[in-house]
């Protein structure tokens, strides 16, 4: 598929899709899925090949044999051992306070 796909359910890409994803729900990438997009899910798990940045608002996990090149930010990032990933992460989480900061 080639374009955006937009939706307020769960998704499970076995094939490609090529363009833009926004989802409400959960996105799982299967072994033989290839997602050649940026991604706005509300949690994505990659099992298989993700070319593009991911920002999810509850969770990434990048499986074990997964390929993810591109930015992933999200306030819980999982990466598993045998895992292929090239770019940055980013991890919205609120800091108490005083910890962070410069005296």
């Amino acid at each position: 598929m080639r374009g955006s796909l937009s939706g307020e359910e769960d998704l499970v890409v076995e094939g490609r899709i090529e363009g833009r994803v926004t989802l409400i729900g959960h996105l799982v990438v299967a072994p033989d899925g290839i997602v050649e997009a940026d991604v706005d899910a509300s949690s994505v798990e990659v099992r298989g090949t993700v070319r593009g940045d991911i920002v999810a608002t509850r969770s990434i996990t990048i499986e074990r044999g997964a390929r993810v090149a591109g930015n992933v930010r999200a306030p819980r990032v999982m990466i598993h051992d045998g895992a292929h990933f090239d770019g940055a992460v980013e991890m919205d989480v609120a800091l108490p306070d005083g910890l962070g900061r410069t005296r």
